[in-house]
């Protein structure tokens, strides 16, 4: 599984910059840019912060998708 996220298209339709969430949230502008690049699973504080600042739920921001692994079989 593999948690993607709509951080950066939020971001932009309130017109806030990495450094602004980051600021608004505890952290560093570099972990927005991991996060929003799918390098650093945020916690579970995080990601709700992140969404609150977002004025979304967490669900609206992240979410699991599945990895198919290609060497399993298909039923």
């Amino acid at each position: 599984m593999k948690l993607r996220n709509h951080i950066k298209q939020h971001r932009a339709r309130l017109n806030l910059t990495q450094q602004d969430l980051a600021e608004r949230t505890g952290v560093r502008r570099q972990t927005i840019l991991a996060i929003e690049k799918g390098h650093f699973i945020p916690s579970a504080l995080l990601a709700f912060l992140i969404a609150r600042e977002l004025g979304m739920t967490v669900d609206e921001v992240f979410e699991i998708s599945e990895i198919k692994n290609e060497q399993e079989p298909t039923p």
